[in-house]
């Protein structure tokens, strides 16, 4: 491709309108489909196995057609694999045995874990191999596309024109490209999985400790306390969640207060007793992120101890 002025020689990474198929219609596919077709895109074709990945390419991707996984190989300019990190090995060697892609095929996966060696079948026979992976949950809803414009995506290639093409196709998504070595994506999954899925599991045990603690008559007009998600706890907890995310972002370490950071032996062992009296694996839980907090902050040798459950 040139542009005006340009000399025949020149390249422009900018991929033309291309034919998109997709491989599978769940929440990552179906969000990126709607993402590239904004950008002019065509996604001509999608596989769709379970009902929710039915009824997701049928309103969110109207206009493509539901099709065997082979058709949308051998049909697709750009073929998008969105499918669990688990399956892709399996699914990219099958395709290869199929012998439906043809040569000069952008094959892009969306797996964190897994750079482009792992599409080498299909880089033998011709295709072109990029990882994109989105830095972002989806939740299968609507948002999911509007947080793609504020999204890094991890990209890796195995050439610099793999790597422009990438570039291109997330910046037209409305996403920002982060170069990603190939030996390096394991070490960048492993940390988005640390912050994220982990902080999950932090703020529902804390909502779960907060539901205890609470329990019981409240306030005159108070929200009784309950299982529901978006409750009293939650709403407790929210404005101090969000700050610590905030100052953790803006402040690194910086960012760190409380008793642990503090090196308050006799707060923290209280706390641990109050935990464990409600749930012991909420108290190991509560010891181990003590411990990593006491080992940033080099707080009270005699905390460490403690958490490290030493005499």
């Amino acid at each position: 491709m040139t542009s005006d002025g340009a000399g025949a020689d020149s390249f422009d990474p900018a991929p033309a309108r291309l034919t998109v198929g997709i491989v599978s219609a769940g929440r990552v596919g179906s969000a990126l489909g709607v993402a590239l077709e904004r950008a002019g895109h065509v996604v001509f074709g999608v596989s769709a196995i379970s009902d929710a990945s039915v009824h997701r390419a049928r309103t969110r991707l109207p206009d493509s057609e539901i099709l065997p996984v082979e058709d949308v190989v051998a049909r697709s300019e750009l073929l998008l694999l969105a499918v669990p990190d688990a399956e892709l090995a399996g699914l990219v060697r099958g395709m290869a045995a199929a012998g439906v892609l043809r040569p000069g095929t952008i094959v892009a996966h969306t797996s964190g874990a897994n750079g482009v060696g792992v599409l080498a079948p299909l880089a033998a026979l011709g295709a072109l191999p990029l990882a994109i992976h989105p830095a972002m949950t989806f939740t299968g809803h609507d948002e999911d596309v509007a947080r793609l414009g504020n999204a890094c995506f991890g990209i890796t290639a195995a050439d610099d024109i793999g790597y422009a093409i990438a570039q291109s196709l997330v910046i037209e998504m409305g996403g920002e490209p982060v170069r990603v070595a190939e030996e390096n994506r394991t070490l960048y999954h492993a940390a988005l999985a640390h912050g994220s899925n982990h902080l999950v599991t932090v703020i529902v045990d804390a909502v779960a400790a907060l539901r205890q603690a609470l329990a019981g008559p409240g306030l005159l007009g108070q929200q009784l306390v309950d299982e529901q998600p978006n409750g009293l706890a939650e709403r407790l907890l929210a404005p101090l969640a969000s700050a610590a995310l905030d100052n953790a972002l803006r402040r690194g370490q910086a960012a760190l207060t409380g008793p642990v950071a503090r090196g308050d032996t006799e707060a923290v062992a209280a706390h641990l007793h109050a935990l464990q009296a409600v749930d012991s694996r909420l108290a190991a839980g509560y010891r181990a992120m003590s411990l990593r907090t006491a080992e940033r902050a080099r707080t009270n040798p005699a905390l460490i101890e403690l958490l490290e459950g030493r005499p």
